[in-house]
């Protein structure tokens, strides 16, 4: 090898982390962005398709997207594959996604967005009640922090009414968020992640498919209604999931999580913009109490000194 040759393969290199330097930090603040708007489309929209249509257009399209993952390992797909496809499709895309788009028809965009942030305390806990992993003292304290932040933001008004409901219904979808991120990453050890996404969520649309049908409106859809539908399906589906599997691949788990941080604060961003919904008092502290909690349930205690 000559002296330049050897000179430019140290600087590619070197070029390399220079440019993930910001590249990653972009496609976090994306990803937060786009699925933060999912919270916006689904107010916009729900009212008009109802949760199935609303559920099944988002996971059709998803699923479209996402095909061309599934279809590199066609050849490896067994029945077992199929069927835990199916269990965690429902768990992890079908139910939780009605859950969210019912919560959306009954409180502002802003609250059920805050409701989401508690998918990383839940994973923490089904992981400790259901595979024995340990929880530390530090993460303990965040999860009851978290756990204040939900009762504060249960217990608000907004226009007079109680989001009670569709607070609970953002915490129930997050519990089972929970559940499916800890199935999926235990039973399918031989798929990579974005096979995985993209079996589970054609699996979660073949099972809303009927009662999509059975509840589909009977009067027109507004065009607006539609437009937000398919923005949930390719981009806050499709496209977010296509991102956090380049970060996921890049960086790694624990690091592609942080987008949880953002989620939340662009929900309520995107809401306040479009949809003219104020930012109460409740809401604002439940968001500081859950999003504290997560990040001191995430942090890792100092390594002992030798």
């Amino acid at each position: 090898m000559s002296s330049s040759e050897s000179t430019s393969m140290r600087s590619a290199t070197v070029a390399a982390p220079v440019a993930n330097a910001w590249l990653t930090p972009a496609e976090l603040l994306l990803l937060g962005a786009v699925w933060g708007s999912s919270f916006l489309f689904m107010r916009i929209a729900a009212k008009d398709f109802g949760a199935f249509a609303l559920v099944e257009v988002r996971l059709a399209l998803g699923a479209l997207i996402l095909l061309p993952f599934l279809f590199r390992v066609k050849d490896r797909l067994t029945r077992s594959h199929w069927l835990r496809f199916l269990g965690i499709g429902i768990i992890n895309s079908a139910a939780p996604f009605a859950l969210f788009a019912w919560a959306a028809q009954r409180a502002p965009a802003g609250v059920v967005a805050i409701s989401n942030a508690t998918v990383v305390m839940f994973t923490s806990i089904v992981a400790f009640l259901v595979f024995g992993e340990k929880i530390s003292k530090r993460s303990a304290l965040g999860l009851l922090l978290g756990f204040v932040g939900v009762a504060v933001l249960a217990s608000g008004k907004t226009s007079g009414g109680s989001v009670l409901p569709a607070a609970m219904a953002g915490v129930c979808a997050s519990i089972l968020y929970a559940f499916g991120g800890n199935f999926s990453k235990r039973y399918f050890p031989d798929l990579p992640p974005s096979a995985v996404a993209a079996g589970t969520v054609l699996c979660a649309s073949l099972v809303v498919a009927p009662l999509a049908i059975a509840t589909w409106p009977s009067t027109p859809i507004p065009a607006l209604s539609w437009l937000s539908a398919v923005m949930l399906g390719a981009l806050c589906t499709g496209l977010a999931y296509f991102l956090y599997y380049r970060l996921l691949y890049r960086i790694g788990a624990p690091r592609a999580s942080t987008v949880t941080y953002l989620v939340p604060l662009f929900g309520v961003i995107w809401a306040w913009v479009f949809l003219n919904e104020p930012l109460t008092i409740s809401m604002a502290s439940a968001g500081a109490l859950i999003l504290g909690g997560v990040a001191l349930s995430q942090q890792r205690a100092p390594a002992p000194k030798p």
